[in-house]
């Protein structure tokens, strides 16, 4: 089954470059989960080119930036596997 994601700002941009995007978002999740901080990472879209710092105080920032590429480029998030006893 292709996932198809809604309209986003990420919409124009090349799975390659989402890619790239979700590794860098990624390393800088690790790098500040190691205590390495501040961590600025940086993006192109139809606008303009953005930054946006992060630290240890925004990580849920961080996360939410994760999850919104994961999302676009159809990643799904695992949840626990159900156990029913009849």
């Amino acid at each position: 089954m292709l996932y198809l994601a809604p309209k986003t700002m990420w919409s124009n941009l090349s799975r390659e470059t989402l890619q790239r995007y979700l590794s860098q978002a990624q390393q800088a999740y690790n790098d500040l989960m190691l205590g390495n901080k501040p961590i600025s990472v940086s993006y192109s879209q139809e606008t303009g080119a953005k930054s946006v710092t992060y630290t240890q105080a925004n990580m849920q920032l961080l996360q939410g930036y994760i999850l919104d590429l994961q999302r676009t480029l159809g990643i799904n998030r695992r949840y626990a596997i159900g156990v029913r006893f009849r």
